[in-house]
């Protein structure tokens, strides 16, 4: 496993009465894509303010690529490429000029910030848009401007909220594209996005957090391993017939979800095994797939309110064994 990028240990936050963050607890590696998922008002983008070093937490440790941001904010500040959900650009800027005095702000001299801006423009697509102020972008054009501030002095840990949001389908593309290179440069990259089909194929591991507390991985797996819907279509049948013969072959219940038939299996093994037994049956299967993504699926299951698991075993302790409290 590679080395922890990101350190995080019993971190919470309040604001008055508000806990935004009850107890966090994760890591996310050099090297990976890691992503940061939960409903709204689950205390996602307080813990990324935390890790970018905008917030204090009350309790707990922070750790980036080895720096503790609460006591070193400069030198983790130097590491981090931080994207917010909105842009908070000065308005009036240009889209290069943004990129050139973000780079001064970081040390660099202005002939290397304005080559680098250039690059970066070029990178996210807004070359077009290098001398347009940035309160006319659109929603996308903004976020991808985010993303090229964030990069300016080639950070090692990218912290990135709802980096998709307001993007094209070409844009997402582009950015999924990005991202796994930044991983393969060895790079930490924890992404934090409601859109779960977006996550699902970018990111390597990923952290569940319910109300302002990172989820138990046991109680991940749990979750995890609930029953799956899967969408099978039949050619040349309707939906409704399709269910009975599924149905009568896999000796399973099956329900119609438009043109589609939904059948829950437990596993992928199991599904697999369904789909041998309807072929062998020699029904005509055009379509067969899990209608839900692993992490939409995860999610779902805990926000269905998925027991917390047991707590871990511990070692007995010998009759005869003195025990200092």
């Amino acid at each position: 496993m590679t080395s922890p990028g990101i350190d995080v240990h019993g971190v919470r936050r309040s604001f008055g009465d508000i806990h935004a963050v009850r107890g966090a607890t994760l890591q996310a590696h050099a090297g990976r894509v890691t992503g940061l998922v939960g409903p709204n008002g689950a205390g996602k983008t307080t813990l990324l303010l935390m890790l970018a070093s905008l917030l204090a937490p009350d309790d707990g440790t922070i750790r980036i690529d080895g720096v503790d941001p609460v006591a070193d904010p400069h030198a983790a500040r130097a590491l981090i490429g931080w994207m917010p959900d909105a842009l908070g650009a000065w308005g009036s800027l240009t889209s290069r000029e943004t990129l050139v005095v973000t780079g001064q702000l970081y040390g660099m001299p202005k002939p290397h910030a304005a080559a680098r801006a250039e690059a970066l423009l070029a990178e996210v697509g807004l070359s077009a848009l290098a001398d347009s102020a940035a309160k006319v972008l659109s929603r996308g054009q903004k976020q991808r401007l985010g993303l090229a501030r964030a990069l300016v002095h080639e950070p090692r840990v990218l912290l990135l909220d709802e980096p998709a949001s307001g993007l094209d389908p070409q844009a997402r593309i582009d950015l999924r594209i990005l991202l796994r290179r930044f991983a393969g440069e060895g790079r930490t990259v924890l992404v934090s996005s409601h859109i779960l089909s977006e996550l699902e194929e970018v990111v390597d591991d990923a952290v569940f957090m319910v109300d302002g507390e990172t989820v138990d991985s046991r109680r991940v797996a749990a979750a995890s391993r609930r029953a799956r819907p899967w969408r099978v279509r039949l050619a040349g049948d309707e939906a409704s017939v399709a269910a009975e013969r599924i149905a009568r072959v896999l000796g399973a219940s099956a329900r119609v979800d438009r043109r589609d038939v939904l059948v829950e299996f437990d596993s992928d093994e199991a599904a697999a095994a369904a789909l041998r037994s309807l072929i062998a049956a020699d029904l005509p299967v055009a379509e067969f797939a899990a209608a839900q993504g692993s992490l939409e699926h995860t999610f779902l299951d805990l926000g269905k309110g998925v027991p917390p698991a047991p707590p871990a075993p511990t070692a007995p302790t010998a009759p005869d064994e003195e025990v200092t409290p």
